[in-house]
């Protein structure tokens, strides 16, 4: 039976359930939970930011967009999934893992067998694959580059680049330039060097998150062998490269605005400095033993990466307001 309760909090967050709660799931809800679907929200709003600036720059189409938005959001739950996969078999995933804490592992946790997952599997990267195809063939031009560097970050994101201090570079990369700056291409049929330093300002919110979920996870990861940028360099500098790339993101809005690339309205990204001292706070001191008497239970283990979410998702909404003022008055 359909339950829209159950997509709303897979949409939101990434529940727990027991084996009974899953087999009562519609396809659909099986399908958002075991691809998490509550991080998806970036893939679109990237897509949404391509478009928009498409839409300044007098090219919007709706079809194309369309393809676009949707083709983005299943290959990134595509990655989603052999991410899991791959953690899962690798052995990483397992005794109780970070992953397994914070949300449902459908391998994991034994709530799916090996055909069915690989069923959904084939469905979701079919049309990704099937869209970006549709795509290649009606616009041409870098648009077959750019969907062969997204099907390589799709497939070798977790492993090897996230094992080797690769992957928080390979978010930066993936959510400004590949996906705003890629959906503007296909929309306008150009490439433009100030979509993509915008680009940039909305990609470092992805990247503080993973950066503060591999941050979070750095003694896990360590023992499992997985070196990840924080591993590597550790949790001081970790917790400063956040705070960096925070500052970064305000620093370049109003550079954008003082270069006369944006106009002022942009500056209303600044709204996400109310946020910001908390995030800042708490990357001030190591994690946490335990979660504070006022915490969620459903959030922790996650600390810095839950901190960077609250904020990324705050500082966002302020600079889409911010970008479309500025366009309309553009």
């Amino acid at each position: 039976m359909v339950d829209l309760k159950i997509w709303a909090q897979a949409l939101d967050r990434m529940p727990k359930l027991s084996h009974a709660e899953w087999q009562q799931l519609d396809p659909v809800a099986r399908w958002l939970i075991a691809c998490r679907a509550s991080v998806l929200f970036m893939t679109f709003t990237a897509a949404a930011l391509g478009g928009l600036l498409a839409w300044r720059a007098g090219a919007f189409q709706l079809d194309l967009w369309l393809a676009t938005v949707i083709g983005l959001v299943f290959a990134h739950a595509t990655n989603n999934l052999l991410n899991d996969y791959t953690d899962s078999r690798r052995g990483i995933d397992r005794d109780n893992y970070y992953r397994n804490q914070y949300g449902v592992h459908v391998l994991e946790d034994g709530l799916m067998s090996g055909p069915d997952f690989w069923r959904y599997v084939g469905v979701t990267a079919g049309i990704a694959l099937l869209l970006g195809g549709w795509l290649v063939v009606q616009r041409s031009g870098l648009t077959l580059d750019l969907m062969l560097a997204g099907a390589f970050f799709v497939l070798f994101y977790t492993w090897p680049l996230k094992y080797y201090g690769l992957g928080e570079p390979a978010v930066l990369l993936v959510w400004g330039p590949l996906m705003v700056g890629g959906t503007y291409y296909v929309l306008v049929g150009q490439w433009s060097w100030d979509v993509t330093w915008l680009s940039l300002v909305f990609a470092l919110g992805p990247t503080t998150v993973i950066f503060g979920k591999h941050t979070d996870k750095l003694e896990a990861d360590r023992a499992k062998g997985v070196h990840t940028l924080p591993v590597m360099i550790g949790e001081r500098a970790a917790r400063a490269s956040i705070a960096a790339m925070l500052i970064a993101q305000y620093l370049l809005c109003v550079g954008l605005v003082i270069a006369g690339r944006f106009q002022w309205p942009l500056l209303l990204a600044l709204g996400g400095l109310a946020m910001a001292p908390d995030l800042l706070r708490a990357l001030r001191q190591p994690k946490p033993a335990a979660p504070p008497a006022d915490y969620a239970a459903d959030v922790w283990p996650l600390w810095f990466s839950a901190w960077a979410f609250r904020h990324t998702r705050r500082f966002t909404s302020f600079f889409l307001i911010g970008l479309i003022l500025d366009t309309i008055l553009a």
